[in-house]
Protein backbone atom coordinates (compact mmCIF):
# COMPACT_ATOMS: atom_id res chain seq x y z
CA UNK A 1 0.00 0.00 0.00
CA UNK A 2 1.38 3.85 -0.92
CA UNK A 3 0.76 5.98 1.43
CA UNK A 4 1.88 9.84 1.96
CA UNK A 5 2.05 12.13 4.60
CA UNK A 6 1.17 16.14 4.83
CA UNK A 7 2.60 17.85 7.36
CA UNK A 8 5.78 15.62 6.44
CA UNK A 9 8.26 17.50 7.77
CA UNK A 10 6.68 18.55 11.33
CA UNK A 11 7.21 16.49 14.54
CA UNK A 12 4.29 13.72 13.65
CA UNK A 13 4.90 13.68 9.95
CA UNK A 14 8.57 12.30 11.05
CA UNK A 15 7.17 9.64 13.11
CA UNK A 16 4.78 8.87 10.46
CA UNK A 17 7.52 8.20 8.13
CA UNK A 18 9.45 6.56 10.08
CA UNK A 19 6.94 4.26 11.33
CA UNK A 20 5.70 3.59 7.28
CA UNK A 21 9.09 2.93 6.71
CA UNK A 22 9.14 -0.19 9.10
CA UNK A 23 6.77 -2.21 7.55
CA UNK A 24 6.86 -4.40 4.71
CA UNK A 25 3.57 -4.00 3.53
CA UNK A 26 3.91 0.00 3.26
CA UNK A 27 5.36 2.11 0.67
CA UNK A 28 6.11 6.12 1.21
CA UNK A 29 4.87 7.47 -1.04
CA UNK A 30 6.23 11.22 -0.86
CA UNK A 31 5.37 14.02 1.10
CA UNK A 32 3.52 17.37 1.50
CA UNK A 33 5.50 20.14 3.61
CA UNK A 34 5.32 24.20 3.47
CA UNK A 35 8.88 23.62 1.92
CA UNK A 36 9.72 21.57 -1.31
CA UNK A 37 12.77 19.15 -0.95
CA UNK A 38 12.93 16.71 -3.94
CA UNK A 39 15.74 14.42 -2.72
CA UNK A 40 13.23 13.34 0.09
CA UNK A 41 10.30 13.23 -2.25
CA UNK A 42 8.19 16.06 -0.39
CA UNK A 43 6.38 18.24 -2.60
CA UNK A 44 4.66 22.06 -1.31
CA UNK A 45 1.49 21.06 -3.48
CA UNK A 46 -0.82 18.70 -2.11
CA UNK A 47 -2.10 18.02 -5.29
CA UNK A 48 0.64 17.78 -7.65
CA UNK A 49 1.69 14.92 -4.85
CA UNK A 50 -1.17 12.98 -5.10
CA UNK A 51 -1.45 13.76 -8.67
CA UNK A 52 1.91 12.45 -9.50
CA UNK A 53 2.67 9.92 -6.56
CA UNK A 54 -0.84 8.34 -6.51
CA UNK A 55 -0.93 6.56 -2.98
CA UNK A 56 -3.42 4.98 -1.38
CA UNK A 57 -3.62 6.89 1.53
CA UNK A 58 -2.45 10.44 2.76
CA UNK A 59 -1.51 10.42 6.65
CA UNK A 60 -2.31 14.34 7.57
CA UNK A 61 -0.92 16.20 10.06
CA UNK A 62 -1.00 19.38 9.26
CA UNK A 63 -3.54 22.82 11.15
CA UNK A 64 -6.51 24.40 9.71
CA UNK A 65 -7.38 25.54 7.03
CA UNK A 66 -4.92 22.98 5.50
CA UNK A 67 -5.97 20.04 6.87
CA UNK A 68 -9.59 20.33 5.59
CA UNK A 69 -7.94 21.19 1.88
CA UNK A 70 -5.46 18.15 2.46
CA UNK A 71 -8.87 15.61 3.05
CA UNK A 72 -10.96 17.35 0.37
CA UNK A 73 -8.06 16.85 -2.16
CA UNK A 74 -7.91 12.99 -0.77
CA UNK A 75 -11.17 12.06 -1.04
CA UNK A 76 -11.75 13.87 -4.71
CA UNK A 77 -8.95 11.39 -5.98
CA UNK A 78 -10.18 7.92 -4.44
CA UNK A 79 -7.42 8.35 -1.88
CA UNK A 80 -8.28 7.99 1.79
CA UNK A 81 -7.39 10.06 4.57
CA UNK A 82 -6.32 9.78 7.65
CA UNK A 83 -6.25 12.70 9.81
CA UNK A 84 -4.37 13.39 12.81
CA UNK A 85 -5.98 17.14 13.61
CA UNK A 86 -8.32 18.13 15.72
CA UNK A 87 -8.78 21.28 14.35
CA UNK A 88 -12.02 20.46 12.57
CA UNK A 89 -15.51 21.31 13.63
CA UNK A 90 -18.78 19.77 13.41
CA UNK A 91 -19.56 21.41 10.02
CA UNK A 92 -16.21 20.46 8.78
CA UNK A 93 -16.70 17.31 9.43
CA UNK A 94 -20.55 16.93 7.51
CA UNK A 95 -18.70 18.52 4.63
CA UNK A 96 -16.33 15.40 4.60
CA UNK A 97 -18.71 12.96 5.58
CA UNK A 98 -20.44 13.89 2.15
CA UNK A 99 -17.76 14.01 0.20
CA UNK A 100 -16.19 10.14 1.39
CA UNK A 101 -19.94 9.20 0.75
CA UNK A 102 -20.49 10.66 -3.15
CA UNK A 103 -16.76 9.30 -4.06
CA UNK A 104 -17.24 6.27 -1.94
CA UNK A 105 -14.07 6.54 0.02
CA UNK A 106 -13.50 6.39 3.60
CA UNK A 107 -11.47 8.61 5.92
CA UNK A 108 -10.18 8.60 9.72
CA UNK A 109 -10.22 11.61 12.12
CA UNK A 110 -8.45 10.58 14.26
CA UNK A 111 -8.13 12.51 17.93
CA UNK A 112 -5.98 10.16 19.39
CA UNK A 113 -3.53 7.38 17.77
CA UNK A 114 -2.14 5.74 21.52
CA UNK A 115 -3.24 2.26 22.02
CA UNK A 116 -3.78 3.36 25.29
CA UNK A 117 -5.98 6.62 24.73
CA UNK A 118 -8.16 4.48 23.01
CA UNK A 119 -8.59 1.70 24.86
CA UNK A 120 -9.79 5.03 27.99
CA UNK A 121 -12.17 6.18 25.48
CA UNK A 122 -13.96 2.85 24.81
CA UNK A 123 -13.43 2.38 29.20
CA UNK A 124 -15.03 5.82 29.81
CA UNK A 125 -18.14 4.59 27.74
CA UNK A 126 -18.84 1.57 29.30
CA UNK A 127 -18.70 3.28 32.28
CA UNK A 128 -20.69 6.11 31.66
CA UNK A 129 -24.38 4.03 32.37
CA UNK A 130 -22.90 3.64 36.01
CA UNK A 131 -22.03 6.92 37.41
CA UNK A 132 -24.08 10.17 37.05
CA UNK A 133 -21.15 11.97 37.64
CA UNK A 134 -18.20 12.76 34.97
CA UNK A 135 -15.38 15.09 34.64
CA UNK A 136 -12.20 15.47 31.96
CA UNK A 137 -9.08 16.74 32.98
CA UNK A 138 -6.78 16.82 29.89
CA UNK A 139 -3.05 18.30 30.19
CA UNK A 140 -0.62 18.66 27.41
CA UNK A 141 2.45 20.56 26.02
CA UNK A 142 2.04 24.17 26.64
CA UNK A 143 1.88 25.27 22.83
CA UNK A 144 -1.14 22.98 21.71
CA UNK A 145 -3.04 25.07 20.01
CA UNK A 146 -6.27 23.36 20.73
CA UNK A 147 -8.50 23.82 23.89
CA UNK A 148 -10.16 21.33 24.66
CA UNK A 149 -7.78 18.52 23.13
CA UNK A 150 -9.58 16.34 20.48
CA UNK A 151 -8.69 13.93 22.49
CA UNK A 152 -11.44 15.30 25.50
CA UNK A 153 -14.33 16.03 23.13
CA UNK A 154 -14.17 12.53 21.64
CA UNK A 155 -14.18 10.80 25.06
CA UNK A 156 -17.07 13.27 26.25
CA UNK A 157 -18.53 12.40 22.98
CA UNK A 158 -18.41 8.50 24.04
CA UNK A 159 -19.63 9.42 27.40
CA UNK A 160 -22.97 10.71 25.96
CA UNK A 161 -23.34 7.90 23.71
CA UNK A 162 -22.80 5.22 26.77
CA UNK A 163 -25.92 6.84 28.26
CA UNK A 164 -24.06 9.42 30.12
CA UNK A 165 -24.40 13.39 29.99
CA UNK A 166 -24.21 15.60 27.39
CA UNK A 167 -22.36 18.47 29.14
CA UNK A 168 -19.05 16.53 30.34
CA UNK A 169 -16.82 19.08 32.09
CA UNK A 170 -13.83 19.60 30.58
CA UNK A 171 -10.67 21.26 32.16
CA UNK A 172 -7.86 22.00 30.12
CA UNK A 173 -3.81 21.96 31.84
CA UNK A 174 -0.80 23.53 29.33
CA UNK A 175 2.25 23.63 30.44
CA UNK A 176 5.92 23.19 29.97
CA UNK A 177 7.13 19.28 30.17
CA UNK A 178 4.09 17.66 29.70
CA UNK A 179 3.22 15.28 26.15
CA UNK A 180 -0.04 14.45 26.29
CA UNK A 181 -2.16 12.98 29.33
CA UNK A 182 -5.98 12.41 30.36
CA UNK A 183 -7.80 11.42 33.19
CA UNK A 184 -11.70 10.93 33.18
CA UNK A 185 -13.44 10.99 36.90
CA UNK A 186 -16.41 8.87 37.90
CA UNK A 187 -18.20 9.43 40.92
CA UNK A 188 -21.23 7.77 42.64
CA UNK A 189 -21.85 8.09 46.00
CA UNK A 190 -19.22 6.46 48.53
CA UNK A 191 -17.19 5.96 45.08
CA UNK A 192 -14.49 7.40 42.74
CA UNK A 193 -13.56 5.48 39.49
CA UNK A 194 -10.54 7.05 37.42
CA UNK A 195 -9.35 5.87 33.98
CA UNK A 196 -5.85 7.53 33.20
CA UNK A 197 -3.89 7.49 29.99
CA UNK A 198 -0.57 9.45 30.02
CA UNK A 199 1.63 9.33 26.48
CA UNK A 200 5.62 10.19 27.56
CA UNK A 201 7.11 9.59 24.31
CA UNK A 202 5.52 10.86 20.76
CA UNK A 203 6.39 7.11 19.91
CA UNK A 204 3.54 5.87 21.77
CA UNK A 205 1.58 6.97 18.71
CA UNK A 206 3.09 4.78 16.18
CA UNK A 207 1.28 1.81 16.44
CA UNK A 208 -2.16 3.34 16.08
CA UNK A 209 -0.88 5.25 13.02
CA UNK A 210 0.13 2.14 11.42
CA UNK A 211 -3.83 0.83 12.32
CA UNK A 212 -5.05 3.53 11.12
CA UNK A 213 -3.43 3.48 7.39
CA UNK A 214 -4.57 -0.25 7.11
CA UNK A 215 -8.07 0.27 9.06
CA UNK A 216 -9.08 3.49 6.35
CA UNK A 217 -8.93 1.03 3.07
CA UNK A 218 -11.82 -0.86 4.66
CA UNK A 219 -14.12 1.97 4.86
CA UNK A 220 -16.78 3.97 2.41
CA UNK A 221 -17.52 6.87 4.44
CA UNK A 222 -16.13 8.82 7.46
CA UNK A 223 -15.15 7.60 10.52
CA UNK A 224 -13.88 9.33 13.94
CA UNK A 225 -12.05 7.47 16.33
CA UNK A 226 -9.62 4.31 15.67
CA UNK A 227 -11.86 1.37 16.66
CA UNK A 228 -10.03 -1.50 17.94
Amino acid sequence: MKVAVAGAQGRMGRLAFEAIKREPDLEFAGGFARVADQSLGIFDNVEQLLEEREPDVIVDFTPRPVTQAVARAAVERGISPVVGSSEWNAAERAELEKLCAQHKTGALIVPNFAMGAILMMNFAEQAARFFPSVEIVEMHRADKRDKPSGTASATADRIHMGGGRADVPIHSIRMKGLLSHQEVLFSNEGELLTIRHDSFSSESFAPGIIAAIRYVRSLKGLEVGLKL
